[in-house]
């Protein structure tokens, strides 16, 4: 594993590259390729070949990738670790333009558990994917638009309109979030922007078809604090995990078979082709078995670990955690349980992940919500009742979750990553 400090500028050069899930696999593409992996299209037959990774990419949005072990895949399992690549955001509506008191906005609704008030008085920017009709195509193609620049803003109501606010303050995302673009004007068309903005970056539109565009912060992601402990960005939620886990996969090269899997809609409830209630990983892991039976004994010798973050104890609302189980930034990675299975850690789990840290040399916390306080989940209990297979839930501490503007201490990306580049090489799990 690499040194602390060039992880963390490879981290924050990844969030930056990254606003939105088509820009994260993008992304995470590039890093395979030059690391090595061969692209694979689902559509085609497999030849896969032993000490070789591969990945493969569906809908855009969410990617798997793996290096094939040199022992038997069936009776080794595959080591997994798996994230989401989405975040909470605004994303623009089908008939986004409206005018208002003499300025230009776009109809947004809110994708995710969004914190919302984080979202007024930043410089805003767009990026996702458009699809435009192109000469000489029979069908629409794809584009990934990223305007870069901050084009918008969500300006905040004055304190002296609202003399209460700092007693609470009530968003309605209808009538309060529409960002403002510009000055109005007539005849503004949203696909006509697209069209110009696709044109200057160098594509031959006819029209532009369809979209999904998301707002993102651009203010970059940066060290803060007087000794630098801290990183703040934003999609700390789960992009941490995506590039901890492509950085322990490609430091793999042992006999056993290891997989990261990174998919979108998690802060939507992953139901999608796409999503990890989808068969997409079961259908890779189909495709490395073989047969019926392979498969089933795949499953059994197999372990996923499920990567998002934790909350982190707040200095400030230290009683929004149980005394025993608040997990502090820069001590290392956390394993979350829950007794109501909404995350999938088991004791057994739990255990081999901390073996997996104590051999990495890394610090383990521990997280269980307050009893009387209801509990978020992950991918982990989705794919373990999907796959069947053995899962732990873990992740970095973080403050500010779902906020436009994320926390992490600067040691647990590092931690988390070496922990799991132990797991992906361990010989049994």
């Amino acid at each position: 594993m690499i040194d602390r400090d060039p992880f963390n500028t490879g981290l924050k050069a990844f969030l930056a590259a990254s606003p939105s899930p088509y820009q994260a696999v993008t992304s995470m593409e590039a890093a395979l390729s030059q690391a090595g992996f061969q692209a694979l299209d689902e559509g085609d037959e497999w030849r896969l070949m032993p000490g070789q990774g591969y990945y493969v990419v569906r809908g855009g949005s969410s990617l798997i990738a793996f290096r094939v072990g040199l022992g038997d895949i069936v009776s080794q399992g595959v080591r997994m670790v798996g994230a989401h690549t989405d975040s909470p955001c605004l994303k623009v509506k089908p008939n986004p333009e409206l005018t208002r008191e003499g300025m230009l906005q776009l109809g947004v609704e809110v994708y995710g558990g969004a914190l919302l008030a984080p979202w007024f008085d930043r410089d805003l920017s767009l990026a996702g994917r458009v699809y435009y009709r192109a000469p000489g195509e029979s069908l629409p193609v794809s584009a990934l638009l990223d305007f870069e620049r901050p084009i918008a803003l969500i300006p905040s109501l004055a304190i002296h309109l609202n003399r209460e606010v700092n007693k609470g303050l009530e968003i309605n995302a209808q009538l309060h979030l529409p960002p403002v673009i510009q000055q109005a004007c007539d005849g503004f068309d949203f696909r006509d922007l697209l069209k110009d903005e696709l044109s200057q970056q160098g594509y031959v539109v006819d029209q532009v078809v369809d979209y999904d565009l998301f707002f993102y912060d651009t203010q970059a992601p940066a060290s803060v604090g007087l000794d630098e402990s801290l990183l703040t960005s934003a999609r700390l939620d789960n992009l941490l995990s995506c590039w901890t886990g492509l950085q322990a996969l490609c430091q793999t090269t042992t006999d056993q078979t290891a997989l990261l899997v990174c998919t979108d809609h998690e802060e939507v409830g992953s139901a999608s082709a796409v999503g990890a209630e989808g068969p997409f990983l079961e259908s890779v892991l189909r495709r490395l078995a073989g047969g019926e039976t392979d498969y089933q004994r795949l499953i059994h010798h197999s372990l996923l670990i499920s990567c998002d973050n934790a909350h982190a104890i707040h200095p400030n609302y230290r009683d929004r955690h149980d005394e025993r189980h608040g997990p502090q930034l820069n001590a290392g990675p956390v394993i979350k349980v829950n007794a109501n299975q909404r995350y999938a850690s088991t004791s057994e789990t739990s255990a081999l992940f901390r073996e997996y840290c104590r051999e990495a040399g890394v610090p383990v916390q521990s997280f269980v919500v307050r009893s009387d306080m209801g509990c978020g989940s992950t991918i982990g209990p989705i794919s373990s009742t999907q796959l069947g297979v053995r899962t732990v839930d873990v992740g970095a501490p973080q403050w500010a979750m779902h906020s436009i503007r994320e926390v992490c201490g600067r040691d647990d990306a590092w931690y988390l990553a070496r922990a799991l580049e132990v797991f992906m090489q361990s010989r049994e799990c």
